[in-house]
Formats: C-alpha cells, sequence, structure tokens
C-alpha cells in the first residue's frame, strides 16, 4: 500500500501523489519555447518531485513513438554537495553526474546508442566553463545526427550549492548559449534552487542571467488536496469528511509537506479504523499533535525566524498592522523572510504569513517562556481556579474567562512592560495567548490559530468538549476599523456555525476608551473587549521589557 510522503521526493509508486497536470503543462510549453526558466522556492514545496514528474513526459516515449523520433533528450542534475568544491573538482563531478544521467535516459527508453557517441561520451573532461560549452556543442551534433536532431533539456535542482568560484562563469555561458539563437543546446534550462540568482553573491557588476524565465510553483489548491487524499480513499476505502479536507487546506494553505503530513498523521499514527470515516474529530486530534511535534518543516520555520532579532519586530509588525507591510524584495529582511518560505505577496501586494500554522508557531517561539505575571492571571480575592471556568456541563464560561483576563492586565498594571524580550505593541496579544493557553492545558482542550495572514487580526480558536469558541484580537486602530471588525467577526461565525463570538481590542492610546460591550449583530452575540495597556511606567522602575 502506498503512504503519504514527508521525507523527500515522492514517486507514484511508493506514495501518494498530485498530478499537477496544469503546472507540469506549463513548463512544458516553456520547453517547447525553449525558455531558460529559473524557479526559486523554499525547502520541502515540491520542487524537485516535480521536475522528476516534468521530466518523466519528456524521457518516456509513448506507445506509437520510436526513440529516434522523439523531441527531448532531458536530464536532471543536483549541485547539492558541490558547495565547496575546488573548480576542477566541481567540473569533473559535474561531467560525472551529466554522463551518468544521460545513460539513465538510454535505459529508460530501451535504446543502445553508437560506439562513436560512446567514445564520446567515455573520453570527455570538463576542467572548465569552456570545456563544458565545447561538450554542449558536439553533444548537440551527436543529437542531430544520431536522434533526429532532438533538443537538449537540462533541469539543476538545488543550484544554490554550486561553488562560488563557478557561478559567475557558469551562468554566463549559458547565458551566451541562450542568445546565440536557435538551435542551441540546451534547448532549455531550468535553475532550481532556495536561494535566487541574486542571492548567490556573484560579480555583481552584471547579472549573468539576465535572460531568465521565472516559474512559479503553487501550494497545492483545494481541488488539489481533495485530490491527493482522494487517492488514498480509492485505495483504501476510508473516506474523509468534506470539512476535514476543507480545514487541512485551511490551515495549512496547500504547504505541501504539511498537507502530507496532516494525512500521515490521520491515517497512520491515530489508529482510526478503516472503516471509520476521518472526521472533524480526528481532525482537531491531528491538528494538536502537528502544533507539539517538532517536523522538521516546522524545526526549519523556528530556526530560521531565530536567525536574527530583527526578524521578530517585522513579523509583529505584519501580524499587528491593518494596513499591513509592503513586500518590498529589495528589502533584506522581507527578501529573507520570503527565501525561507515564512511570508508570501498577498493579493494586495502586502506581506502575510504564509499559513495559520506558521502564524501560531511564530508567536508561540516569541512567547516568553515565563512572563513573569502568571501568579496574577488569577484573582486572590475571589479565590477562583482556572476549573471553576468550566460549567458542570464542561461547557467554557468564555464571559467570565475573559473577564478575568481584563482585569488582570488592570491588576498588572505597568508590570506587562517588564514581560522579557517583548515588543509594546505585541504584549497584550502574547499575554492573552499565554492565558488561555494556560487555560486550555489546564482543563485539557485544544488552541489553534485560524487566520493566515496575520494582517492585523488574529483569530484565537479554542476546541473543548465539541465545543468550539472563537476569540478575534486586535490591535486599536480607530472606532470605523473596531466597529469594521464586529461585521467581520460575524462573517466568520456564520462560516463557521457558530453564534456567539468573542472580540478583544487592545488600546494603546495615552487616553484610552475601555468597553465591554454585548450586542446582538445579524442574529450573532458579539461580546467585545476594549483593554487598556499601559504605555508608561513609574519613574524609577526599569523597564526590562522590548519596544518597537
Amino acid at each position: 500500500m502506498r503512504r503519504f510522503g514527508t521525507q523527500g521526493p515522492v514517486n507514484p509508486q511508493e506514495h501518494y501523489v498530485v498530478s499537477r497536470t496544469a503546472e507540469i503543462a506549463d513548463y512544458i510549453r516553456r520547453v517547447e519555447e525553449g525558455k531558460y526558466i529559473v524557479l526559486f522556492a523554499p525547502r520541502q514545496t515540491g520542487k524537485t518531485t516535480f521536475f522528476q514528474a516534468a521530466l518523466e513526459t519528456l524521457i518516456e516515449p509513448n506507445q506509437t513513438e520510436s526513440f529516434s523520433k522523439l523531441t527531448y533528450f532531458p536530464i536532471q542534475l543536483n549541485f547539492d554537495i558541490y558547495k565547496n568544491l575546488d573548480l576542477t573538482t566541481f567540473y569533473g563531478h559535474l561531467y560525472e553526474q551529466i554522463h551518468e544521467k544521460i545513460e539513465t535516459v538510454f535505459q529508460k527508453r530501451g535504446d543502445v546508442p553508437s560506439e562513436d557517441f560512446r567514445r564520446f561520451l567515455e573520453n570527455t573532461t570538463l576542467t572548465d566553463h569552456l570545456s563544458m560549452l565545447s561538450f554542449y556543442k558536439q553533444f548537440a551534433n551527436y543529437l542531430d545526427t544520431e536522434f533526429d536532431g532532438q533538443q537538449f533539456v537540462l533541469v539543476i535542482d538545488e543550484f544554490d550549492g554550486i561553488p562560488q568560484v563557478a557561478v559567475s562563469d557558469f551562468l554566463h555561458t549559458l547565458r551566451h548559449i541562450y542568445i546565440s539563437g536557435k538551435p542551441r543546446c540546451p534547448h532549455s534550462v531550468g535553475i532550481v534552487g532556495v536561494k535566487s540568482i541574486a542571492q548567490l553573491n556573484y560579480d555583481r557588476s552584471i547579472s549573468p542571467f539576465n535572460i531568465q524565465d521565472e516559474f512559479h510553483l503553487p501550494n497545492f489548491t483545494l481541488e488539489q488536496v481533495q485530490e491527493l487524499l482522494g487517492l488514498y480513499t480509492d485505495e483504501v476505502g476510508q473516506a474523509f469528511v468534506p470539512n476535514v479536507i476543507a480545514s487541512i487546506h485551511k490551515q495549512t494553505a496547500g504547504q505541501p509537506v504539511l498537507v502530507n503530513r496532516f494525512a500521515q498523521i490521520l491515517t497512520e499514527e491515530l489508529d482510526i479504523p478503516k472503516t471509520e470515516t476521518i472526521s472533524m474529530a480526528h481532525f482537531t486530534e491531528a491538528h494538536a499533535q502537528l502544533l507539539k511535534e517538532d517536523n522538521v518543516n516546522l524545526t526549519h520555520l523556528l530556526t530560521n525566524i531565530r536567525k536574527d532579532r530583527r526578524y521578530e519586530t517585522l513579523l509583529m509588525r505584519i501580524m499587528e498592522r491593518d494596513e499591513g507591510v509592503d513586500f518590498n524584495l529589495h528589502n533584506d529582511l522581507i527578501n529573507e523572510l520570503a527565501t525561507y518560505g515564512v511570508i508570501a505577496r498577498g493579493q494586495d501586494g502586502m506581506c502575510e504569513i504564509m499559513n495559520p500554522i506558521y502564524l501560531y508557531c511564530i508567536l508561540q517561539a516569541f512567547k516568553p517562556v515565563v512572563n513573569g505575571l502568571e501568579d496574577e492571571y488569577l484573582s486572590q480575592i475571589d479565590n477562583k481556579d482556572f476549573l471553576d471556568y468550566l460549567t458542570p456541563a464542561g461547557h467554557i464560561e468564555m464571559d467570565a474567562l475573559l473577564d478575568n483576563f481584563r482585569d488582570f492586565i488592570a491588576r498588572a498594571g505597568f508590570k506587562i512592560l517588564q514581560v522579557p524580550d517583548t515588543p509594546q505593541e505585541s504584549v497584550g496579544r502574547h499575554l492573552l495567548l499565554a492565558y488561555l493557553d494556560q487555560f486550555v492545558k489546564i482543563i485539557g482542550g485544544f488552541m489553534h490559530i485560524e487566520v493566515q495572514t496575520g494582517r492585523g487580526r488574529m483569530d484565537i480558536i479554542i476546541t473543548h468538549n465539541q465545543q468550539k469558541y472563537i476569540v478575534e484580537t486586535k490591535i486599536w486602530r480607530g472606532d470605523n476599523r473596531y466597529q469594521a471588525g464586529k461585521k467581520q467577526l460575524a462573517s466568520y461565525l456564520k462560516t463557521e456555525g457558530i453564534k456567539t463570538g468573542y472580540y478583544v481590542v487592545f488600546d494603546h492610546r495615552e487616553q484610552p476608551e475601555p468597553r465591554v460591550e454585548t450586542e446582538t449583530l445579524e442574529g450573532l452575540k458579539i461580546r467585545s473587549y476594549v483593554i487598556p495597556v499601559i504605555q508608561e511606567m513609574p519613574s524609577g522602575v526599569p523597564n526590562s521589557g522590548g519596544t518597537l
């Protein structure tokens, strides 16, 4: 039986694989046009898998074709282990790989090349970019005379592993071949990696590859997630409730590894009987496991965002500001976070966090392990425990729970500005997240983030005893946005089929206006809080907190 793959490239023999039909057709069209394309995207987005599948369509003849009548001769190289090689060693190993891949194409096609061609392959040596250029010219002659003019298609994966000493001349050579006109060899080139050519620090006097055609490989669409999980259902017979599929796509935004990891947990690790339909209760359990685990994708995310303390300030600014932050790749921090796959360009040209799972992990990563205020969460006067906010039926008394949070912020006063390593504008949300997180752990519930972008709005979802509670949070940006936020929450509640929602707005003004309002909007109950967040500490009190 096949399984869902999360470790390296996947293949249809061992794994369930999205067909990517439209994307492959787009790539083949560019090959036909002789484009030299580039695809730079974060790790674990399916780049290698995609090009393996795309090149297979060029390698394998159909039932009506003979090898000699095929149009293309494609090979895929990988530069992942070349970074620290000297120039001579790099080109020597490069040719070994080229030779091996050419032989693989012959084997797959069941063809035996001529002895003359074999001698050419055996006797060729690459030492630099000029010998590489000479090889391509001679290879083109053999393709023309022996194989009816097949066009050489080259894809280079992990291109950012190329040695620094080689990158400029290597790219200039490809550019020279391209501008020389058709026919050319290679006919089409694909350069694939994480870092863009501009980030490889080559000779910056002139771009050696200004002929590039940019190719984009998007995350899975909802339809592709349905296709992927449908392959499992067709093979095993176990179905998914439609909301489960939609929720997987919503939480991952179609990020391939996260989608497959969700599916792995649901189909392999939760021990759900194969005769039982996978339900939203199962999804919630899998979601909780994924957020708590140390999988490679999330580890890479957290490692990358901790590389530079300025990333926290930028990410918090993206999450706090309704107006957004311009997705400007000329800004080094934005460029780096986009390279790591943390942020992307939204439809309006602003920065967006890639998916709700990443947003939750970012908030958890920057949340202080100890904020110093845990002992003040609960009032000493009424002697309440967190368990007192559960009804006898096991439902959460959210009004009372959030009333207590409002009172806690008032009790803490200037101490909230002493929460370590927390930007001032973020401290209210950090404390709410920490407060609810502690509550949820005590009652045995589950909490996650729902909204993908983080653009000013953050929806905290608490699930307990098969009930869902939605708390939307914002920063005060004026009464118009405050009122608009209520309508936004009401619209979201309708999509979730929930009758009551909670709206918490943190007011950082010098003269805040605290509010608690309960109103009915479009038949739904909205309980709103405007909570003042103190701006200054009394003189003489040291401030150990951060500032924006």
